[in-house]
């Protein structure tokens, strides 16, 4: 070994280095005169989900094309798993799972042949695709209908399937396009708890929504783009400086009679409850105390909206 080349040190306690997810270097992608993708650059860490934001036309559907391989950059590069989609295209597909936003289906074939025809693209014997398959449909809650066309599915069903897909090779990456879109609420549950499983068995879950208040629940990183760029001076790791809340007590005269007296304006509502604004969480706790100290029979203390909406609101790029 000549003297230049570094061994990792493998003594107790050290740290070793890990390999992001997923990561864009300086993508860039026009069609035309359009620049869809325009510079992005981002990581999403392994064992998390990362939460793609921004409005339409921001380039989100591009990118996630062009991370699951199915585009060809015009500039920059991006590394799935630690191997580059561009000069190791067909390795890091195979350990990517891609559910588009709309997910087309053979409609003559059942749920279980189609799923299996991908396993099987994917290497997967027949000997360990069959019960893989099964354990999925169940897992998405199609089991019953395993052995029906796809045609009979509904649009939230099709959805299931298509994430079903999406993991029917177990891979380290997924991107998810608009996962939610056309589930019912009970789905919309499970998808967010499966999603969070995901994450915890170390995959790297990539997902892109318009609606906010979901992605508030399952999120642990936020990128967000604006006209086919990444947007680097927000944050969702700090408050924003002032932030609606909702304070409901069971004397509502009591509650207006101490707002007034310590000086926080407030919005009121027929039914009793009030909106402050506020710096954040350690202002709401400052305001949940001394409520409390003046006996105030606070029963309700919830911010009028998340962090990721808030944050999103914020970004001045998108007002012209």
């Amino acid at each position: 070994m000549s003297e230049n080349q570094s061994v990792p040190d493998e003594s107790p306690g050290a740290e070793v280095p890990s390999v992001p997810g997923i990561e864009a270097i300086g993508l860039k992608r026009a069609f035309g005169e359009v620049r869809a993708v325009d510079g992005i650059t981002f990581t999403a860490p392994a064992g998390a989900v990362t939460a793609l934001i921004g409005p339409n036309g921001s380039g989100k559907t591009t990118l996630l094309l062009l991370l699951a391989g199915l585009l060809r950059p015009d500039a920059g590069r991006a590394n799935i798993a630690g191997r580059d989609v561009g000069t190791a295209n067909l390795e890091a597909r195979a350990r990517v799972g891609w559910m588009p936003d709309v997910f087309g289906t053979w409609d003559a074939l059942t749920c279980t042949e189609i799923l299996c025809t991908f396993a099987h693209a994917y290497g997967i014997s027949r000997s360990e695709s069959g019960a893989r398959v099964a354990a999925l449909l169940q897992t998405v809650h199609l089991s019953e209908f395993a052995a029906s066309p796809a045609r009979v599915l509904s649009r939230g069903q099709k959805q299931r399937l298509g994430l079903a897909r999406a993991l029917v090779h177990d891979p380290e990456v997924l991107l998810l396009d608009e996962p939610a879109s056309g589930l019912d609420p009970r789905s919309r549950i499970e998808l967010r708890d499966l999603l969070r499983s995901l994450a915890a068995s170390g995959k790297t879950v990539l997902v892109s929504s318009h609606v906010l208040s979901e992605l508030e629940e399952v999120y642990d990183h936020a990128v967000f783009l604006s006209r086919g760029r990444t947007v680097d001076d927000v944050t969702t790791d700090t408050e924003p400086v002032q932030r609606g809340w909702r304070l409901d007590a069971l004397d509502p005269v009591a509650l207006r009679t101490f707002l007034d007296h310590a000086g926080i304006p407030w919005d009121g509502q027929a039914s009793g409850e009030v909106t402050v604004a506020l710096g954040g969480y350690d202002s709401a706790r400052e305001l949940i105390r001394a409520a409390v100290a003046a006996d105030v029979p606070l029963h309700t203390v919830t911010p009028v909206s998340g962090r990721l909406e808030e944050t999103y609101l914020s970004l001045n790029e998108e007002r012209v």
